[in-house]
């Protein structure tokens, strides 16, 4: 006897049919068209497929699409393209955020979250004051995109694991995560048009190159070379300094022509000066083609410094070509309604939370 009902995107087409197999005395037969539905459509409706009415309740009985509602959603029109964040709400009253980038010509990429809140601490992060409320999901997960995609009509290309939370700190989610939207049945995305995003936790680089997706892409998130700085700003870095970071990194080789992301958030009189950027460059050296993300501090509700100006990111980006990296200067884009990079997040949510389980 099977109590709570499968969430259907959270599955893959061939873990449908199985569970199908099994929860359903009739009916089972149309499982690949019930997931073609939710993922091609974003919709639950087996009484849409001729089946008799015991089989729809069947089916209702054992699976569900729960879907979050959409809080609110706000938007930022620059010349690269609109910037939308949208805030969605758990079943359990809690929310997390997905954001729309443009990257141009018009295409678009789609920033999801893995967590709501964060335990990794970062202090140039808006969601690291959140601290960690729960991670989420597979399927919430999965149901972002399917919110993005069928209720808010956001065309999007590319999906980046850099929204809300540590990926690899829910690297069970995660994993299912990637088996589900890569399912040739359902969303069919391609490998190369994923990117995961990490603090750098290794244990979860080891599990990502276990996999066999070799067209997977992977960034880190590094904004310090030196164990010193790296651990005041990144806690993580105090349990799994940069020697241990760097090794997994060169051992995470999925293909031959793989390029490591390396983002830099920029700080202003932190980590920006020639000798931050020669010790970049010593930390990338060994781990073969990379490309640097310089990407500007976007100040969040408790700033730790200002933004930097254009000249400094120049000089800052003119200091890492000098040294031999490839570098990309990642435009701010979303400052205004809090859905730039580091800016995700809703501290007081925590202490509303804390309020509510002490009543």
């Amino acid at each position: 006897m099977h109590d709570a009902p499968l969430d259907l995107c959270g599955l893959t087409a061939a873990q449908l049919a199985d569970a199908a197999r099994e929860r359903l005395p009739v009916g089972h037969g149309v499982a690949r068209k019930i997931y073609k539905q939710v993922m091609h459509s974003g919709s639950f409706e087996p009484e849409a497929l001729g089946l008799r009415q015991t089989s729809v309740e069947a089916w209702r009985a054992a699976f569900r699409l729960q879907l979050p509602r959409v809080v609110r959603t706000l938007s930022e029109a620059a010349e690269t393209g609109m910037t939308a964040k949208a805030v969605l709400a758990t079943h359990d009253g809690l929310e997390y955020e997905c954001v729309l980038l443009p990257m141009g010509r018009g295409r678009q990429t789609l920033c999801v979250s893995s967590q709501v809140g964060c335990k990794m601490g970062c202090q140039f992060c808006e969601t690291g004051r959140m601290g960690l409320l729960r991670s989420l999901s597979a399927a919430e997960i999965v149901a972002e995109l399917l919110v993005a995609r069928y209720v808010l009509g956001w065309e999007f290309r590319n999906v980046v694991f850099m929204g809300m939370g540590e990926a690899l700190d829910n690297a069970d989610a995660l994993v299912q995560v990637l088996h589900v939207i890569t399912d040739p049945v359902g969303l069919g995305m391609s490998q190369e048009r994923i990117t995961v995003c990490t603090v750098g936790r290794i244990d979860g680089i080891e599990r990502l190159r276990t996999l066999g997706m070799k067209r997977l892409n992977l960034s880190i998130s590094l904004n310090a070379a030196n164990d010193t700085l790296r651990s005041e700003l990144m806690p993580v870095n105090r349990k799994l300094p940069l020697a241990q970071l760097q090794a997994a990194l060169m051992r995470y080789r999925p293909r031959a022509n793989f390029v490591l992301g390396v983002n830099y958030c920029l700080l202003p009189g932190k980590n920006d000066t020639q000798q931050h950027a020669r010790e970049v460059a010593e930390f990338c050296r060994p781990i073969g083609r990379v490309m640097v993300n310089v990407i500007p501090y976007n100040p969040g509700s408790l700033p730790i410094t200002r933004a930097a100006t254009e000249d400094e990111i120049e000089t800052f980006i003119g200091w890492l070509r000098d040294e031999g990296l490839p570098v990309r200067r990642r435009i701010t884009k979303g400052q205004s309604v809090m859905a730039a990079c580091g800016q995700l997040g809703n501290v007081e949510l925590r202490r509303k939370r804390s309020l509510t389980q002490s009543i």
